[in-house]
């Protein structure tokens, strides 16, 4: 999921529960104009890495532990990362979307999109 400033989702992107999150990054930053992009030790690779820096924002990603060189993030910016997690908790509210009671994708989808637009109308 991609979110604003504001914690409000702008795109999402539903994959199979096994299937890591840095798979469909790229689908989500494409075409998006930012000054930076925030994200987790998980979407720390230099493919996306690139792809931030094509699109003239600041990466603000920490480098994971196995990184042989560590690359150096903005700490006060990172704080910030946490609108992510409350636009997932947002979404959580409903009941629907937390224990996720569509079996197809599709339906689920469906869902996350009102969601998504109760949360922008609040």
């Amino acid at each position: 999921m991609l979110a604003d400033t504001f914690g409000r989702p702008l795109r999402f992107i539903v994959t199979a529960g096994q299937v890591g999150d840095i798979t469909t990054a790229p689908a989500l930053l494409n075409g998006l104009q930012a000054e930076a992009v925030l994200a987790d030790k998980a979407y720390d690779s230099n493919a996306l890495r690139a792809l931030i820096a094509d699109m003239d924002a600041i990466a603000v990603i920490p480098s994971n532990r196995c990184r042989k060189a560590v690359i150096p993030h903005d700490v006060a910016i990172y704080k910030h990362r946490n609108q992510i997690e409350r636009c997932f908790n947002r979404l959580k509210h409903y009941r629907r979307f937390a224990t996720r009671y569509e079996r197809r994708t599709i339906h689920f989808t469906g869902f996350i999109h009102l969601a998504a637009a109760m949360i922008w109308l609040q």
